[in-house]
């Protein structure tokens, strides 16, 4: 069974508490809703550039920003796939909370997969790997260096097992989740169960953890950027041993480091909101900032194509066409949106 072993220490403490001081005021702020969709959509493109970044992906921020609204770029194949893959994935982790699934291995194989489509074979791509694998650093103008040896192949799948065993136990255990999230990031890297996409796949479900259990920050936050901001200072933090079996057990270092960038970043959007927060409102602009998901996820929609048709909310949210279309007049009532054309051929689109 896996027993992580790690202390709570007094800077941890520290940066919790001022971590739930800035979950408060980032929940209350009062945000239009075309702000908050500007700022979630930046965060999606962050985490996206930052986490395939780190692995060598060369697409800048403006090019993932391209592929997310599907406008054609050029740039190598691979690299295209990969920005695409991970986009895929978040969206993924989004429906699985939505639907209030559990984390499974079948959840975790499910990300690896959509993280990995077209750049590993389909007998790897979602797969346990089936082979020793080693972690090597490679310097310009010197030998490479093996720095990590992950557990043999045919230990992955006990490994998995316990790890997502864990996973279920912490939510009962009430553990913090974002010790829990720090540790799952950290073990599935030590596990390396992947031929390649680990790192991806770690940061990911780090991601799902937060969210399922409500520090999602409105899913405004993008950690992979802390990463990114220092790659050898992340790697350093992660490599806690050689090898699986001999590897330093104390999560703690780690988890400092964890929750520090935790802070740091959650201080930026809260900064961000700030900036954009409505301090002095009327009532009638009031009436807009409150939105249920399925209306947000239309204007979200609508900010990625836009414009969109009755048929288009009922095949986005799966629901009558009379649901459809009152969603869609609640939104032009309120100013939001405007209807264009007439008859089979109208739509809406944002004001």
């Amino acid at each position: 069974m896996f027993t992580p072993q790690y202390k709570i220490s007094n800077k941890i403490v520290n940066w919790l508490t001022a971590i739930a001081e800035a979950k408060s005021v980032i929940n209350r702020a009062k945000l239009l809703p075309k702000h908050e969709l500007r700022l979630r959509r930046q965060a999606m493109i962050r985490m996206t550039h930052s986490s395939t970044a780190i692995e060598g992906n060369m697409l800048n921020a403006r090019q993932v920003e391209d592929l997310l609204a599907n406008k054609k770029i050029d740039a190598p194949a691979r690299d295209i796939f990969e920005v695409e893959n991970y986009l895929k994935a978040l969206k993924y982790i989004e429906q699985v909370v939505e639907k209030k699934q559990q984390v499974t291995e079948k959840v975790v194989l499910k990300i690896h997969q959509l993280a990995t489509a077209d750049t590993l074979n389909d007998e790897q791509s979602g797969h346990y790997r089936r082979e020793p694998i080693y972690v090597v650093s490679r310097r310009f103008g010197k030998s490479q260096e093996t720095v990590y040896t992950g557990p043999a192949a045919k230990k992955v799948a006990g490994l998995m097992k316990d790890l997502v065993e864990w996973i279920k136990q912490s939510s009962k255990k009430e553990i913090h989740p974002i010790i829990v999230a720090g540790i799952v990031h950290q073990e599935l890297a030590a596990i390396h169960p992947f031929t390649d996409g680990n790192g991806r796949t770690a940061r990911a479900l780090a991601t799902l953890i937060l969210y399922e259990r409500g520090y999602d920050f409105r899913r405004l936050f993008a950690l992979e950027d802390y990463y990114n901001q220092d790659r050898p200072k992340y790697y350093a933090a992660i490599n806690i041993g050689k090898n699986y079996e001999e590897r330093q057990t104390d999560f703690t270092s780690w988890l400092e480091y964890f929750v520090k960038g935790f802070k740091q970043e959650i201080d930026e959007v809260k900064d961000k909101i700030a900036s954009l927060s409505m301090k002095k409102v009327d009532e009638k602009i009031q009436a807009k900032v409150y939105l249920d998901k399925n209306q947000m996820q239309i204007l979200d929609f609508l900010d990625q194509v836009g414009k969109i048709t009755v048929q288009d909310v009922i095949d986005i949210l799966h629901c009558p066409k009379r649901t459809a279309q009152s969603y869609l007049q609640k939104l032009k009532k309120l100013g939001m949106i405007k209807q264009v054309g007439k008859g089979p051929a109208s739509g809406y689109m944002l004001i």
